[in-house]
């Protein structure tokens, strides 16, 4: 009963917020839904979508997939989605300097193998299984936004035994991600901010974990919101300089969503990709995944 009434309201949320709702927002005079974008609205610094919120349409069910090919490109165009990959784990290997993790991008690595690789003592790389991949993502993007072994222990259904050692293994392999955790951590709650690498601060408000959580936290989330943005003007700036109809439409967290003619599309995404990766220069590589489709969801 109780996996039923979840699913009624995964199901009646996803008729409510998009499928009955988006539709009734279209402007008559574009035949377009147009949201709109607050720079202040996220305390990490990135942009926030409202009436409708275009940012947190779901990607890992095939419901939300299905939402994503509604927004489809006027005919003789295609959508564009250049995606940074990993930039909060590259902003992490720049800020901690941790050897280990530096090296698995500059080798350009798989990084979550890699990490896998190195916490369950696997010798080569190639015989990770995805189990372990999949566990070593989550440790990786876990303890970065301040998972407790409880949590990891939850979404990897193992006992909170199995989480900590995990997590103790982890901080073995990569001493320099747990010393700047903690001392990050402590110096920005005693201080009241963090800051990102571009020298923008976040406030961290209160005491206690939560706030250490939230403040270790900030220079990626942050570093992200500030890398993105120093992008888009450099898009934009290049957009209207380039003699191209090419357009930005849309910005989601990491991903920058541009329109383009058929017969322009290759030329944008590369160089939307070359501004992007050339945004910053940190000390591991920057990446940036390009794909086109008819639609949101193909261009993803």
């Amino acid at each position: 009963l109780a996996a039923t009434a979840l699913e009624h309201r995964r199901l009646a949320k996803m008729a409510g917020t998009y499928a009955e709702k988006l539709p009734r927002m279209i402007l008559p005079r574009t035949g377009r839904v147009h949201t709109d974008f607050s720079q202040t609205g996220a305390v990490t610094g990135r942009l926030s979508s409202s009436a409708p919120n275009l940012q947190n349409i779901p990607i890992r069910t095939e419901l939300g997939r299905r939402i994503r090919r509604a927004f489809a490109a006027p005919e003789g165009s295609a959508l564009i989605s250049a995606d940074y990959s990993q930039i909060e784990l590259r902003l992490m290997a720049h800020v901690s300097g941790d050897s280990g993790l530096r090296d698995s991008f500059l080798r350009g690595a798989d990084v979550h193998r890699r990490t896998a690789a190195e916490v369950f003592g696997v010798g080569d790389e190639s015989d990770v299984s995805a189990e372990q991949r999949r566990a070593a993502k989550a440790i990786n993007f876990g303890l970065m936004y301040g998972m407790s072994a409880f949590g990891l222990a939850r979404g990897l259904k193992i006992s909170q035994s199995q989480a900590r050692h995990y997590m103790d293994l982890y901080f073995s392999r990569y001493p320099g991600v747990a010393a700047f955790m903690e001392r990050a951590g402590k110096e920005s709650v005693a201080r009241g901010f963090s800051e990102t690498i571009f020298g923008r601060r976040v406030p961290v408000l209160g005491k206690g974990s939560g706030a250490e959580r939230a403040a270790i936290n900030a220079p990626m989330q942050g570093g992200a919101a500030d890398l993105m943005r120093l992008a888009m003007i450099r898009a934009d700036e290049w957009l209207r300089n380039s003699g191209l109809r090419t357009r930005m439409i849309l910005q989601v967290h990491d991903e920058l969503i541009l329109e383009s003619p058929l017969e322009e599309a290759e030329e944008a995404g590369e160089k939307i990709r070359a501004l992007m990766i050339g945004a910053a220069e940190l000390s591991v590589p920057l990446e940036v995944e390009v794909r086109a489709g008819a639609n949101w969801d193909e261009a993803h």
